[in-house]
């Protein structure tokens, strides 16, 4: 038996009263990560350069997602053309984790630029499920919520969402995983996919252990300018089910697996019968998230990804040809299938006499849906819904599925992505998740259920 499979919690109690032999714990920490590494492909590197624990976390170990920038780390967001690139500096989510005493483990794999559902368009290998490797992880943060699966010790994951790359994970792979509000965690030091939509979250075994972590990583930054302007805190957790308002949307239980279906609904069911209550509503604007949310974030990451040009840094090659040739093949050689995908669809969305048709009119569509969310959360606490329609599927599937087939994998967590508010995926069956969805700064709210729910579960 692993004497350190311990939760976040009780890791940092006997850290305090002097019970755990750190230099031990670490070395049996970063053995099991290398050898669950080796079978299922979760990091794209592994830092061995440990640190002397100091306070507050005392060492724990914290794995950041590909696209996070860690001084020192390769930060490649799973891409070839980023390979070799280096930060000299810290994201501010990763600082603020160093200053709490935290052990950067390591770099975790990912979908090219986060641009996947399953994690399967990495240039660093494809992540396999722990619980079952011939299934896939969840994307676009799968070797995140990977890790957390795989290795039974204490730690936490920082990793990041466009669309629901958090959620995804989180409930393919059986943890808990919180996507915050847009602002609340700075985005600055990460590698944007689309910069209107992207949000640092964090992936865990357990609520508690979130909870911590946003405690550590959210609050306002004036390096970055969609910061909002909130102060850290130590958030709480009230797990107090007693005159808790659920939202059911019909929307989310459309064209379901029946396993899905039914484990979720189990869930609410659960959560009433202990104190809270369920009223189903409608949210219409629902069906037109997935259109809007590509062409949006397509469009973002055409222009994010211009910049990937084999000058600055990444991938180089010889200085042959003009600019634009140069240019060309730097980035034929560097960027994976789906990344050029979304970037001729982006391009395309924002052209000169398409932009009206198709972006402008996709921003609209992002503000009904918002207004939908907020009609509900009028008179509702939570939302509650399928985090994924599926189970976890198996990569013999996956191959079968068209480019469109996997965007429209992402239907139920767009929505909420969209429009910036928080939600938690909390596991609730082999492979299926709970989404919990707030109003935008309501974290606490959704935790405190996700943690009602967790421990009515065990």
């Amino acid at each position: 038996m692993n004497k350190y499979d311990l939760s976040v919690t009780e890791f940092l109690r006997q850290s305090h009263s002097g019970n755990i032999d750190y230099n031990d714990f670490i070395i049996n920490y970063l053995e099991a990560l290398k050898e669950f590494d080796k079978k299922l492909r979760l990091m794209q590197c592994i830092n061995e350069k440990t640190i002397r624990p100091s306070s507050d976390l005392y060492g724990l170990p914290v794995t950041v997602k590909d696209n996070i920038c860690t001084a020192g780390m390769q930060s490649s967001a799973g891409s070839k053309i980023l390979q070799g690139y280096v930060p000299p500096f810290d994201a501010t989510s990763v600082a603020r984790i160093k200053d709490a005493g935290g052990f950067i483990a390591g770099k975790s794999n990912q979908d090219e630029f986060g641009f996947g559902t399953f994690s399967t368009n990495s240039a660093y290998g494809i992540p396999k499920n722990p619980h079952d490797p011939e299934r896939s992880c969840g994307g676009s943060s799968g070797g995140a919520a990977g890790v957390i699966a795989a290795v039974p010790f204490p730690q936490i994951a920082l990793c990041e969402s466009t669309g629901g790359s958090i959620s995804s994970p989180a409930a393919f792979c059986n943890v808990t995983g919180l996507t915050p509000t847009y602002g609340l965690v700075s985005r600055y030091g990460l590698i944007d996919y689309a910069n209107s939509l992207d949000k640092i979250g964090l992936i865990a075994k357990r609520v508690e252990d979130i909870v911590l972590g946003l405690s550590i990583i959210a609050g306002h930054d004036k390096r970055d300018s969609t910061s909002l302007n909130v102060q850290q805190k130590q958030y709480k957790i009230n797990s107090s089910l007693r005159g808790v308002r659920i939202a059911v949307p019909k929307e989310y239980f459309e064209n379901l697996d029946e396993s899905v279906e039914k484990s979720v609904w189990a869930a609410i069911k659960l959560l009433e019968s202990n104190g809270a209550s369920y009223q189903e509503v409608s949210l219409p604007t629902t069906k037109y998230a997935l259109a809007s949310y590509y062409i949006i974030a397509t469009s973002e990451a055409s222009t994010n990804l211009a910049k990937m040009c084999g000058m600055r840094y990444g991938l180089h090659k010889p200085l042959e040809g003009n600019f634009n040739q140069y240019f060309s093949a730097v980035r034929t050689e560097g960027f994976g299938e789906e990344a050029k995908r979304r970037i001729i669809l982006g391009t395309f969305a924002r052209m000169s006499g398409y932009r009206e048709q198709y972006y402008m009119k996709a921003m609209r569509v992002r503000t009904l849906i918002t207004q939908d969310f907020k009609k509900i959360f009028a008179k509702h606490d939570v939302i509650a819904a399928p985090t994924m329609p599926t189970p976890a599927p198996r990569f013999a599937e996956i191959e079968k599925m068209s480019a469109l087939q996997n965007y429209q994998m992402d239907v139920l967590t767009v929505p909420p992505n969209h429009s910036g508010i928080p939600h938690i995926s909390v596991p609730c069956g082999d492979f299926i998740g709970l989404h919990l969805l707030g109003d935008h700064l309501q974290e606490e709210k959704i935790l405190g259920v996700a943690a009602a729910y967790e421990g009515l579960r065990k």
